[in-house]
């Protein structure tokens, strides 16, 4: 076991077996946070971002918990991961053009190209319009909506198809309206977007999950 701090974190690591196959899991713990989140980082490596009370322990029963969705994501994971030219966008596999290319720079170039007259179409639509929009790579959710209506929309959407993305538009947009996941809630969503269920089991597939 590792133990680091930097920047007021600590940083445990550790390795466990699942399934038969060892993995690294890194225990992430950070001032101020309330929540625990679960994500995966590659095939091999767990990310556990935790509150300062979160224990070891804690940690390797939540794995325990977590055992078929760990299995069940790592399997996608390992069957959708791409070659070391390829990248997603909007759905689709492409070819890096260069051996320079800088994925992440990319999908910020076009997140504030193709993400805010989608906001300003589904804001006219709903009626609900936010005081402010920014995008940002973001590990933990892939947007958010704060109480005074401030939306961020995390980069890596760009990633996703094009219902996706829209779904997550119109679920922060709601958020300015209902301030929770409320049945109000999703009924506003539901408005907008019909078919948001099989779009949240889409996002589901990704490797990331938030334990609330």
């Amino acid at each position: 076991m590792i133990i680091s701090k930097a920047n007021l974190r600590t940083i445990l690591n550790f390795d466990i077996l699942i399934h038969n196959k060892e993995i690294r899991v890194n225990l992430e713990y950070k001032k101020n946070l309330k929540n625990v989140y679960l994500r995966i980082l590659d095939k091999n490596t767990l990310h556990i971002k935790a509150h300062k009370y979160f224990t070891l322990d804690d940690a390797q029963n939540l794995l325990k918990e977590k055992d078929k969705w760990i299995k069940k994501h790592l399997e996608n994971f390992r069957k959708n991961e791409l070659l070391e030219d390829e990248y997603y966008f909007l759905g689709h596999i492409h070819k890096k053009e260069t051996l320079t290319f800088d994925e992440e720079n990319y999908y910020k170039q076009e997140a504030k190209i193709f993400l805010p007259e989608l906001v300003d179409e589904y804001a006219s639509k709903m009626s609900l319009f936010p005081s402010s929009l920014t995008f940002r790579k973001n590990k933990s959710r892939w947007g958010s909506c704060s109480y005074n209506n401030r939306i961020s929309l995390n980069t890596r959407l760009m990633k996703f198809p094009i219902d996706v993305i829209i779904y997550v538009i119109i679920h922060e947009l709601a958020h300015i309206k209902h301030k929770n996941h409320s049945k109000d809630f999703w009924n506003e969503v539901e408005k907008y977007c019909i078919n948001y269920k099989s779009l949240n089991e889409k996002i589901d597939k990704m490797p990331f999950i938030k334990i609330v």
